[in-house]
């Protein structure tokens, strides 16, 4: 049910935001604290779906938009003030910079200025002092400049699901490993992935991964420091094939991560016989995580090869793209430009791990 995952995102959103929030980001807890209002105030009620949520999902809610409102209106009169401050801040520097600048200007202006002579009975020699040139470097501040900081505009409107689908995979053909361009990714925050994660993964599937059928697991931690850390690793109850796997029981999952304030930044799967790409329903699969959180990341396990990948949609065009084909199943997919690369922003480090497999 899309309208119950939507809460389950919104509850995703308040976590990242108070984290933010104790950090001192402001500006992004308030982003995530509007983004939050604005689907569940504006935007949920227009859901299909929207009457078939339990009545204790929507009371939750309710009780977390109680919790935010205030905490957003804080948020934005703090902010106000901040820039306020930056602003006369700002003038003051303008005005001290046009101060000295006249004075600078008055200065050169008097050095130019012949010295009056005093009469004399004698006659006498005069030597011509060297006018210095014009001082013509001096740069005075353009008072045209925007100055004013603009307060975070409301965050737009989703009208995909962000929240991942029931993952369901489709093998398709693998794209030439040339067409995976590097993209800028500066602006992504990094992903800290414990160096375990495959193997330990790869163990846990190795049952299904002999019967030739996938396996799939969530990736889930903490935002700190502006980090993202993957600190748990959940494998659901599922059901698959060669080419494809489904999860059930996915209340487990979110109830588990409710329980330790997780959230969910990737996935990772297995393919049995291929490579590590991410295939035309792979990309469908984890366009609703990247939407939710940009720096969310597809972990692929190729067993036959032995090796891995990290791989997200490209931020520049395949998060988009993906997100606006409406075609399910495999389909066919342009690859110039291409839609999805290697994640350049995951960092493997020595980090513990929690698992919990929830098929036993």
């Amino acid at each position: 049910m899309y309208s119950s995952r939507y809460y389950r995102s919104g509850l995703e959103m308040v976590r990242m935001a108070n984290v933010y929030h104790a950090e001192g980001n402001l500006e992004n807890a308030y982003c995530l604290y509007l983004k939050f209002m604005t689907l569940f105030l504006e935007k949920i009620r227009k859901h299909p779906e929207f009457s078939k949520v339990p009545a204790d999902m929507r009371a939750a809610n309710q009780a977390k938009l109680r919790e935010v409102l205030p905490k957003a209106e804080k948020l934005k009169q703090q902010l106000l003030e901040i820039y306020k401050r930056d602003y006369e801040l700002y003038l003051g520097k303008l005005i001290r910079l046009e101060q000295e600048g006249e004075e600078r200007r008055k200065a050169e202006l008097k050095k130019k200025e012949p010295s009056k002579r005093q009469p004399s009975a004698a006659p006498r020699e005069f030597v011509t002092a060297e006018i210095p040139a014009a001082i013509d470097s001096v740069n005075y501040p353009d008072p045209n400049l925007d100055a004013t900081p603009s307060a975070p505009d409301l965050p737009p409107s989703y009208e995909k699901d962000f929240i991942p689908p029931v993952p369901t995979f489709d093998r398709g053909k693998k794209p030439s490993s040339e067409s995976l361009t590097k993209y800028d990714t500066d602006t992504l925050r990094a992903v800290l992935v414990p160096a375990k994660v495959m193997t330990l993964f790869q163990s846990l599937a190795q049952n299904n991964t002999d019967k030739n059928v996938e396996t799939c697991g969530i990736l889930a931690g903490k935002l700190e420091m502006n980090q993202l850390i993957i600190t748990h690793m959940i494998v659901p109850k599922q059901s698959g094939t060669s080419d494809s796997c489904a999860t059930t029981n996915e209340e487990e999952i979110f109830d588990y991560q409710d329980h330790h304030n997780l959230i969910t930044i990737g996935w990772i799967h297995t393919h049995p016989t291929q490579t590590a790409f991410l295939s035309s329903v792979d990309m469908h699969t984890h366009c609703p995580y990247q939407l939710l959180m940009p720096e969310a990341i597809a972990i692929v396990c190729s067993p036959k090869y032995q090796s891995s990948g990290f791989f997200i949609l490209t931020p520049n065009y395949g998060l988009q793209y993906i997100a606006n084909c409406r075609k399910v199943g495999f389909h066919p997919h342009p690859t110039d430009p291409p839609l999805f690369k290697h994640a350049d922003h995951v960092r493997v480090e020595n980090a513990p791990l929690d698992i919990l497999d929830l098929r036993k």
